[in-house]
């Protein structure tokens, strides 16, 4: 069952299992898809936000591909940049190369594009469905080194549960 306000773990293993099993509970085939990842980049804000983890996440959402460009589709955080191309950027990076970016310091990242100036680490997986990417799960932080690889795998997993949704 999805609560509304769901209860999580401080440690990261079980916090990581119990948000997929909150993610799973909402994902909805018959819903649109905007609906279903408007839920889930709230559920992964607040998740990671709120007490046990108090962690400084400034913004959780996807970017949606058309005409190899990202598009901000839903998201819970500060305004957003609206455009990305492909290979420009975190998120540009992710999408064009197919491959999960941690970056724990996005000042250091050749190209950055500062959304939000006050973030200071990021992760990006892209949503890729038969060699096609169809968009990218992306998470900012407001600290240095606000991610590890534990959080990408965790997000990895829960990018996972949403590719049927593009298919």
């Amino acid at each position: 069952m999805v609560e509304s306000t769901p209860v999580f773990s401080k440690e990261k293993k079980p916090f990581y299992n119990e948000l997929y099993e909150q993610a799973q509970a909402l994902i909805d085939p018959a819903l649109p898809l905007h609906s279903n990842l408007s839920n889930i980049a709230s559920l992964i804000y607040f998740a990671l936000n709120d007490a046990p983890q108090n962690r400084n996440v400034n913004w959780a959402g996807f970017y949606l591909t058309e005409n190899d460009q990202l598009y901000l589709g839903p998201f819970q955080g500060r305004i957003a940049c609206t455009v990305i191309k492909f290979g420009k950027g975190v998120c540009g990076t992710a999408a064009k190369d197919q491959k999960s970016q941690l970056v724990p310091n996005v000042h250091e990242f050749p190209g950055h594009i500062a959304c939000d100036s006050k973030t200071e680490s990021e992760i990006v997986v892209p949503l890729i469905v038969n060699g096609t990417t169809h968009g990218v799960l992306d998470l900012d932080c407001l600290d240095l080194n606000g991610f590890d690889q534990e959080d990408l795998e965790g997000f990895e997993r829960i990018a996972g549960l949403l590719l049927p949704l593009f298919q």
